[in-house]
């Protein structure tokens, strides 16, 4: 098979919509990628950069409290509150973005990246800074270089402080005073980042590579810092290669982040995640061939492996994955065109969108570990969570918008290939509107990509 418009849209993209044209061909995909991101500017996401200002507050606040004042206390709660309904009315723009977008890739490719490099808040208001970290960090460059997006989250507070870097120290550093090395950061970039679980790598390469890393750290009134005083001294050797001297840089921390970003293994790596977050769990073997040799050709720009992906007879064949929440819940949104959702009442947001989701197991921003979500279909399909997606499709569209699509017309639009005999007659036999929607939305035809 080849290039196909409606299965580009709902495998590769947000859905299918009743109102928006996908792209017409896979270098049009590409081009809608690398163009303005038009979806970011009308739905916002606060960058970390303007979190980080809160983040300051908050350090503020923290000291004043010590006068034990009413107002600082009412300020910290205003504070917290606030960031909550942030984070919440976050998961709704990301939901309108996906309704709105006529680049669908783009938000695929951002929710992907983002859970790659995966992180969750540690504690007061950095709990609720993932959104803003996706948005600064892995969003600018989904369409642009590898090398340059791992630089990204090696600075990024966030995961500095998921994985504990901050109190990672040289132990011979004129700062270390005793206090030890944290593999962590080293670990997750070798094995989820970079070259992969069974990379060509040692824990001798994981103990140096963590080493190399000690100068990186996190300031709460600054951000992300380097702290030479804190680096081991020394040269460090990661996969046969030496890096450092007497006094450790951050040049070469960013030197070693560009060969492994750049080493084959990486390639093989990205192309096969790639290939079983879009195409199926068990991706036909040429294909990641393909994208990890354009991977590699193109010294680390994503494009080229995206296209080797979509040029790939293999990538629009089979019955695809099962849906995500996200993914279920935002493809759902835009069959329906439902363009409004109620930003600001954080309530309402987090009955109608965020106990779901936690219900279909993936609570918003709350991964189990830095491994991020499963890919595997049965990690998504179960009792329980199926019911939480039927009771979605049957009570939430409802409630979001008066103009429910008749179920006939819905059918014809929402799905990639021709619907089921059993489903059109289903959906033509209901005896209202919700209940033909919630039939489309929640059958297995409509959970595919």
């Amino acid at each position: 098979m080849s290039f196909d418009p409606k299965l580009a849209e709902v495998r590769f993209g947000c859905g299918l919509s009743p109102r928006l044209t996908g792209p017409a061909s896979a270098s049009d995909m590409m081009s809608r990628l690398t163009g303005p991101d038009a979806a970011a500017q009308a739905h916002p996401i606060d960058p970390y950069s303007e979190f980080q200002k809160r983040v300051i507050l908050q350090r503020q606040l923290q000291r004043a409290q010590k006068s034990d004042s009413r107002a600082v206390q009412r300020d910290m709660r205003d504070l917290r509150r606030d960031a909550r309904l942030d984070e919440r009315r976050w998961l709704a723009q990301t939901l309108l973005r996906r309704v709105a977008t006529q680049d669908g890739f783009r938000e695929r490719l951002t929710a992907f990246w983002a859970d790659h490099f995966t992180v969750v808040g540690k504690g007061g208001l950095l709990r609720y800074g993932a959104a803003p970290y996706v948005e600064e960090t892995i969003r600018p460059h989904v369409g642009g270089s590898f090398p340059d997006m791992l630089r990204a989250v090696a600075r990024a507070p966030m995961m500095l402080l998921y994985l504990d870097q901050e109190r990672s120290v040289g132990p011979n550093s004129k700062g270390g005073r005793g206090r030890g090395v944290n593999e962590n950061l080293a670990r997750e970039m070798l094995e989820l980042h970079t070259l992969g679980a069974n990379g060509p790598y040692t824990q001798s390469d994981v103990r140096d590579f963590a080493l190399l890393l000690t100068g990186l750290s996190y300031h709460p009134d600054q951000g992300f810092v380097y702290r030479p005083n804190m680096a081991e001294p020394g040269a460090e050797t990661v996969l046969g290669v030496s890096y450092g001297g007497d006094t450790a840089t951050m040049g070469d921390i960013d030197a070693a982040l560009q060969d492994l970003a750049l080493h084959p293994a990486t390639g093989t790596h990205l192309a096969w995640k790639l290939a079983v977050h879009f195409v199926g769990d068990d991706p036909d073997a040429d294909m990641v061939v393909a994208m990890a040799n354009a991977y590699v050709a193109a010294k680390g720009d994503l494009v080229p492996m995206y296209e080797a992906m979509l040029a790939h007879p293999a990538a629009w064949e089979g019955a695809g994955n099962v849906k995500q929440p996200l993914d279920f819940i935002g493809s759902s949104l835009r069959a329906l065109d439902i363009r409004d959702l109620p930003l600001r009442q954080s309530d309402k947001l987090g009955l109608l969108l965020e106990q779901p989701m936690a219900l279909m197991g993936q609570p918003w921003a709350r991964p189990e570990g830095p491994d991020g979500w499963p890919e595997a279909d049965e990690d998504w399909i179960n009792p329980q969570r199926l019911a939480g997606r039927l009771q979605w499709a049957l009570n939430v569209p409802r409630v979001l918008t008066r103009n429910l699509p008749d179920p006939r017309a819905l059918l014809g639009q929402v799905l990639a290939r021709p619907a089921p005999e059993a489903l059109s007659f289903a959906a033509k036999a209901a005896e209202t509107r919700a209940e033909g929607v919630a039939l489309i939305l929640s059958s297995p035809a409509f959970q595919r990509m």
